[in-house]
């Protein structure tokens, strides 16, 4: 990367971190915080968590798309006008009603898929993956810093600073987007990043991406889901202080990042992908189950780490499955409807969870979710191992429907190259490889630029 887009990317993942830092900071702590409001219940202040997941389902495709007509920075700087507007509402909210619709307002500024096309405007193809995994990074280390932060920064700032504090994170957001981040006149439409009406009921069609997507929604269904409650369970049965569940929470973290490490390393360089993701499917059902009926803080806590465990090896590893399973050229209508499913997941999960807590009992709701993962660890097991392709990108000069055909009975003849599809709107070809079959020296003889 040159210095341009080394400084374009960092400044767009911290949107990322600064945006999913102010929609995370209150999640292990709104449960016990929210209780005062007016009017609060369970299954209102689990709605609270969870709607900022039904509004950026539902407009961050539209707001993709509509950045293709009227560039990337408006469409962004006006979701993270949304974002401060909603964390304002909520700041100052003195019922639970507010706070809900502060939430869903914060939501409301989608910006997810845009920023992801901005960052292909701003980087060259060879560097997209290397952005992107940035991009990556940024948003799982916001999960980990909110459930760290979240409690030490409630006893110092209470609730309302909290969110004044994602109020500050929006105007940062907005100074890096406008400042740092280089205008770019012409849009290039790129398939890989931006969701694309033409291949959508092919993504929703397809079976292995579907369970992919149901995946995903269940998983950030049940994270949403289990902290309606666990933050009052670790005061209430462990008479654990609020200010104190930020140690716990780092301890666990931490242990549980190292030990992803090697199941991801088995699934992506191993080629274990279908019996990692069976297990850890298997691993946040049988976790679930012992948080309910454990009565030791130290067994609770081991549950809650190897929860995790699971929980950040899918969140690493399903996107990973979605870019092999997407129609070539198509990733990022793939990614769009799998990133609606995890939002749409998160707002299930806080609203069912907190419905569910309010009807019945904590048991139940661990006993729910919990079986729910066991059934989908069968579903799992009977899934075909998904093949270990990669997808490449370069642009192309052929311009005449005689140069694509010729271009692509050349790319198809190279060996490794399992699909392929050349748009000439954007000159761009997009392949599905075979890396560890592909000749590569064939195929730079065609395309000298991939590297």
């Amino acid at each position: 990367m040159d210095v341009i887009e080394r400084r374009s990317v960092f400044a767009l993942a911290m949107v990322y971190l600064f945006r999913m830092l102010g929609l995370f900071l209150i999640m292990p702590v709104i449960s016990v915080a929210a209780d005062g409001l007016d009017g609060a219940d369970a299954a209102l202040i689990g709605a609270a968590i969870g709607i900022y997941g039904f509004t950026q389902a539902s407009l961050q495709i539209p707001m993709g798309m509509i950045s293709d007509r009227v560039g990337r920075k408006p469409v962004i700087l006006f979701g993270l006008v949304l974002f401060a507007l909603g964390s304002v509402i909520c700041a100052n909210a003195d019922s639970i009603t507010t706070l809900i619709i502060g939430r869903a307002i914060q939501g409301a500024g989608a910006i997810a898929s845009t920023l992801m096309a901005l960052l292909s405007d701003v980087t060259k193809e060879q560097n997209r993956t290397k952005a992107m995994a940035m991009v990556g990074i940024s948003i799982g280390a916001s999960f980990m810093l909110s459930l760290i932060l979240g409690p030490i920064l409630f006893e110092w700032l209470a609730l309302s600073g909290l969110f004044y504090l994602s109020f500050a994170f929006s105007l940062m957001g907005m100074a890096l987007v406008y400042w740092v981040v280089p205008n770019v006149t012409q849009h290039a439409f790129r398939r890989d990043t931006t969701p694309s009406k033409v291949a959508l009921g092919a993504v929703l069609k397809d079976s292995g991406l579907r369970f992919l997507n149901i995946s995903i929604f269940l998983l950030h269904g049940s994270l949403t889901a289990l902290f309606v409650a666990i933050p009052t369970m670790l005061i209430a049965r462990y008479d654990l202080a609020l200010g104190q569940h930020s140690i716990l929470y780092l301890i666990i973290m931490a242990a549980a990042f190292v030990a992803m490490l090697p199941l991801i390393i088995a699934a992506e360089g191993r080629g274990k992908m279908k019996q990692v993701l069976t297990l850890v499917i298997l691993v946040l059902g049988l976790t679930t189950l012992v948080m309910e009926w454990a009565q030791q803080l130290w067994l609770f806590a081991l549950a809650v780490c190897f929860f995790f465990v699971a929980f950040n090896t899918l969140e690493a590893t399903l996107p990973s499955v979605v870019s092999k399973l997407a129609p070539v050229g198509y990733r990022g209508t793939a990614m769009g409807v799998f990133s609606t499913h995890q939002f749409m997941g998160a707002f299930v999960g806080g609203a069912g969870g907190g419905w569910l807590l309010q009807q019945t009992s904590v048991e139940v709701l661990f006993s729910v979710i919990g079986g729910l993962w066991l059934l989908w660890a069968v579903v799992s097991a009977k899934q075909p191992a998904p093949r270990q392709l990669g997808s490449m990108a370069f642009s192309i000069a052929a311009h005449s429907e005689a140069d694509v055909a010729h271009l692509k009975q050349q790319l198809m003849s190279i060996q490794g190259v399992e699909d392929m599809q050349i748009f000439t709107d954007e000159q761009t070809a997009y392949l599905k490889v075979d890396k560890k079959q592909l000749d590569k020296e064939a195929l730079q003889r065609i395309a000298p630029q991939v590297k």
